[in-house]
């Protein structure tokens, strides 16, 4: 029987040393997934791509996670590990279970401004539940449906963590950023933020975005920045990836895997696990397995979530395009076509306050003009005034705001919201 030594470099990087080339060939192809539209990318048409994603380096480099296929590929070719070398920093992860009054007990209220301003801050059961589960699994995600309540999840995960040294909490965009720390705020955490002109330093959480890391380390690269990414991540123990479902961007893999390959606890939370087989394994490499569920369906049981009725909206087709882009252009700027749109919204509106939820900006800009009192909403609207924006529905009647998707359309916390119109979803 053929032999091979394990190294396992850091948490998340492994080397197998002693393999026949055949046998890591196989290791390659076990780990390599097939992306669905790769046909369409230029580099598959010249032939320098083979339309797939690898996640073991022919050279015998691969991921922890994904140790289960490596040892089953091993033992199907007769090769046995005889040495493991683990390089990984040791350390003793003891969490104490929590219970629904973890914050309460340590007399944290909701502060001022807040609907339940005043009151003890209690965990719900399936947030203990989802709490529970992540301390069992320190290298773990779970699909929680938006509404449960992630961003408390969240900072009491930093929090419960905070023994061990900082955490680095990761969300996709800006306004989330502010959102996230507004929560931690209220529950008394030491947090700053890094993003855009803010740049907090010296705090034991923080939040920012993957791209202001990007931006960091490209800048210091280029001797334009004073601090270094490692700098800036330097005593992070914990990792905490919310809307986990972005970690698929080849970037953030890169940071999770490289920059921050230290991390002992590294947890993600989602409302949508990746159905794709590659991008699904490169969460799984750089964060862990899917140990959790909380759907949608389970919150509106509880009355946690209201209980949605769709109603799909089919206008008049018309002939067919010649592209993709002809037919959206006209799907944005046809006249008649938003003013009937505007119509029926104005009519929607006088049920509640709505969110109208736009892909182009030129549409959304229409639709403000056709819908009295509307607020448009797109990413050249700074985070202060957006919030400002999302915070006259707390009070409001028939308020109406227009935003694009990629501004409003990922974990966003807007109470009073009764309806929300999808234009060209799709």
């Amino acid at each position: 029987m053929a032999t091979c030594k394990l190294i396992i470099e850091d948490e998340v990087n492994i080397k197998l040393e002693g393999l026949e080339v055949d046998v890591r060939r196989k290791l390659a192809n076990a780990l390599k997934f097939e992306v669905p539209y790769a046909r369409y990318m230029p580099q598959y048409k010249l032939g320098r791509w083979d339309g797939k994603v690898a996640f073991f380096g022919i050279g015998g480099t691969g991921y922890v996670n994904h140790l289960d296929t490596v040892s089953q590929v091993l033992q199907k070719n007769n090769v046995e590990i005889i040495d493991i070398e683990d390089r990984r920093h040791p350390i003793d992860l003891k969490f104490v279970p929590v219970t629904e009054r973890y914050w309460a007990d340590q007399g944290v209220c909701w502060p001022e401004g807040h609907p339940a301003e005043g009151e003890e801050i209690i965990l719900r059961d399936y947030q203990v539940d989802a709490i529970n589960n992540f301390i069992a699994h320190p290298q773990s995600l779970q699909q929680i449906a938006t509404g449960a309540g992630k961003t408390i999840t969240t900072a009491t995960l930093s929090h419960i963590a905070e023994p061990y040294g900082r955490s680095l909490v990761i969300v996709p965009n800006k306004s989330l950023v502010e959102q996230t720390e507004e929560d931690y705020i209220n529950c008394g955490l030491d947090v700053g933020v890094y993003f855009g002109d803010r740049k907090n330093l010296g705090k034991t959480h923080t939040i920012c975005t993957w791209q202001s890391l990007n931006i960091l380390d490209k800048k210091h690269k280029d001797g334009s920045a004073v601090l270094s990414l490692a700098e800036f991540l330097e005593g992070v123990s914990t990792i905490i990836v919310d809307e986990v479902h972005q970690a698929k961007a080849e970037v953030l893999k890169n940071l999770l895997t490289r920059n921050l390959r230290n991390a002992p606890i590294r947890w993600g939370l989602t409302g949508t696990v990746p159905k794709e087989k590659f991008e699904f394994e490169s969460i799984h490499a750089s964060l862990g397995p899917v140990i959790g569920n909380i759907s949608a369906k389970e919150l509106q049981d509880k009355g946690v979530l209201s209980k949605c009725h769709v109603n799909v909206v089919q206008l008049i087709d018309t002939v067919a395009h010649s592209g993709y882009q002809e037919e959206l252009k006209y799907l944005v700027t046809n006249q008649a076509r938003l003013e009937y749109i505007g119509k029926l919204l104005n009519t929607v509106k006088e049920s509640g306050n709505t969110l109208i939820l736009v892909d182009r900006i030129s549409a959304g800009e229409l639709l403000a003009e056709l819908i009295p009192n509307s607020t448009f909403v797109s990413g050249s609207v700074k985070v202060k005034d957006r919030k400002e924006t999302y915070d006259t529905i707390r009070e409001g009647t028939n308020e109406v705001i227009i935003a694009t998707y990629g501004v409003a359309a990922v974990g966003l916390n807007i109470p009073r919201i009764f309806n929300l119109v999808l234009i060209e979803p799709g």
